[in-house]
């Protein structure tokens, strides 16, 4: 039998799958958080990565691999009810000066990234920390049992 492939989302451009693989690089070895790509909320979005702390933070980092990309997305705002920190991550072509200077952002490549503007710390409420962490558990099992099964469905999370 042969091995699974690697988990590809193909409606990322290459831009974003770069960016996605150096965010995801800088917080597991840089700050020792474990992140999961494409994580679907409980209000109709999916965030492009969701990592969560060794103390149960939560960051959601928002990819915007171009001008056109960043222009179009009116929908933001919406994640950082599901977060501790939110961050926009761009590719070192992207000026910066784009995204708005309340928000945390990155640069980033396919090597690894870098925090060019700190996100604000906004806690979540208990309950909803609580849920998102249910969540990220359940999402993680049916990745791996799907990556172990490959003729399953990942179930509606």
């Amino acid at each position: 039998m042969a091995e699974p492939g690697p988990i590809v989302d193909l409606r990322q451009s290459p831009t974003a799958l770069r960016i996605q693989r150096g965010v995801m690089r800088h917080l597991r070895e840089a700050l020792d958080v474990c992140a999961y790509a494409e994580v679907p909320l409980s209000n109709g979005r999916r965030a492009d990565i969701l990592g969560l702390g060794p103390k149960g933070e939560i960051t959601i980092i928002e990819i915007k691999s171009s001008l056109a990309d960043f222009r179009v997305d009116a929908k933001w705002h919406h994640y950082k009810d599901f977060c501790d920190r939110f961050y926009f991550a761009k590719p070192p072509e992207l000026e910066a000066e784009i995204f708005p200077e309340t928000e945390g952002l990155m640069v980033a490549d396919n090597h690894g990234a870098l925090v060019l503007r700190e996100a604000r710390h906004e806690p979540l409420a208990s309950a909803r920390r609580k849920a998102m962490l249910l969540k990220l558990a359940r999402l993680g099992a049916a990745r791996i049992h799907l990556l172990m099964d490959p003729g399953e469905r990942l179930p509606r999370l």
